[in-house]
């Protein structure tokens, strides 16, 4: 499709706004959590995986973490298996855990990997369980409620914390001119199947390879104080005290506690952007404006 002259001197002039970025980036690791709006709405998810690819392709190493929690959840439906949660945190026995790792390491990171090869890429799907790259072990929960004068630990199945990640298999699939795409599954010392929380996930891959930046795809604009106006960029000090007065509260702890310990444990910078926002992974990376929350040691320049 051609363009008119006007229209060709704007895509031009983007291009050239992006060049600093593109020069800087070039070459680095950039670890996105996949999920929410974006992994729904068939235009973001086309969008991401455009975006993805034209990462790769100006030298950028992208890795993809995804999630999948509505689709287990319908697939859990539809064969009358009932769910269970506590303190947000899905419990899965053995049956749940079937499914589980049939619906994120087989149909939603299938759909992943097809989408951005589709779209130019040359992407491949794994687990943690595929060269046991992420190892795990099993999550217990410190449960209070109103029924009890103390807290209880709650053993909530296969779910698992990462223990450790084995970047050499990340890197080989990187250094072949590959989109690695990552189902948030683990495996124990004996072999055990794990699920583990996908943000949780992309931010211990991000610290091991000691990445650019981190992106968390949400479904906010952003990480907001409490008159609701976007925080914009923060250091982690800022982090921690906006933890300690209540700021940062319930769903959203986990999310910024990832991102949080991404930088503190190397990770250049974490980003908490608004997946609803088409091409919002490039407008964060390429742009000043960005769609969402910058999270950043001081002490890096």
């Amino acid at each position: 499709m051609s363009l008119d002259r006007d229209s060709a001197i704007q895509v031009a002039s983007v291009l050239n706004r992006a060049l600093p970025y593109i020069q800087r980036f070039s070459g680095t690791t950039i670890v996105i959590k996949y999920g929410g709006n974006a992994m729904e709405n068939e235009e973001l998810k086309n969008s991401f995986a455009r975006d993805v690819v034209l990462m790769k392709l100006v030298g950028i190493n992208p890795i993809i973490v995804h999630g999948g929690g509505p689709q287990i959840g319908e697939l859990l439906s539809r064969l009358n298996i009932e769910s269970h949660f506590v303190d947000g945190m899905r419990v899965t026995d053995s049956q749940t855990m079937d499914v589980v790792e049939m619906v994120l390491g087989g149909k939603v990171n299938k759909e992943i990997v097809a989408l951005i090869n589709s779209n130019g890429g040359k992407a491949i799907g794994l687990t943690g369980k595929d060269a046991n790259f992420i190892k795990a072990k099993q999550l217990k929960v410190d449960h209070a409620s109103p029924e009890v004068q103390r807290s209880e630990i709650i053993d909530i199945g296969h779910v698992g914390v990462v223990t450790k990640v084995d970047s050499s298999v990340i890197n080989m699939l990187t250094q072949s001119d590959v989109i690695p795409v990552i189902a948030p599954i683990g495996v124990g010392e004996n072999g055990e199947t794990y699920n583990i929380n996908a943000d949780l996930v992309a931010g211990k891959v991000a610290e091991e390879l000691k990445a650019e930046k981190l992106i968390l795809l949400t479904n906010i604009s952003g990480l907001q104080d409490k008159s609701g106006a976007v925080l914009t960029g923060l250091s982690t000090e800022q982090v921690d005290a906006l933890i300690e007065d209540g700021t940062i509260y319930g769903g959203m702890l986990p999310k910024i506690g990832c991102a949080l310990d991404a930088v503190k444990g190397g990770v250049k910078s974490a980003h908490i952007i608004d997946g609803r926002v088409s091409h919002s992974t490039l407008l964060e990376i390429f742009t000043d404006e960005g769609v969402g929350t910058l999270i950043t040691n001081k002490f890096l320049k």
